[in-house]
Order: C-alpha cells, then structure tokens, then sequence
C-alpha cells in the first residue's frame, strides 16, 4: 500500500483531557477540515468527542 497526501495518518486526541488518542487515516478530498468523532476513551470509561490534532 502506497502512501501518498491523498489519505493521511491524523491522530485523534480525545476532549476529556485524559490524553488518550487514536490514529487513524482521512480522505482529504471528502473531508478537508478537521475531523471529530465520538469514540470510546477508556481513561474516562465513557464515550467522548474526539478532535483531529496536528
């Protein structure tokens, strides 16, 4: 699998302030912003919003 800009690693640091990230990798042609999903942060024990950092 070739890596190219077109689909970048981001990480994902969770908003509860635990500091627990996830990695994972984003389309830049569909989603050109940054990213925010809700996930589960296993330091909190409950699903929180997760923000792309750079």
């Amino acid at each position: 699998m070739t890596r190219n800009e077109l689909r970048p690693v981001v990480r994902l640091r969770s908003t509860a302030g635990t500091g627990h990230t996830y990695v994972t990798r984003k389309s830049r042609r569909n989603d050109p912003d940054r990213m925010t999903l809700r996930k589960y942060d296993p330091v909190a024990g409950r699903h929180v919003e997760f923000r792309e950092e750079r």
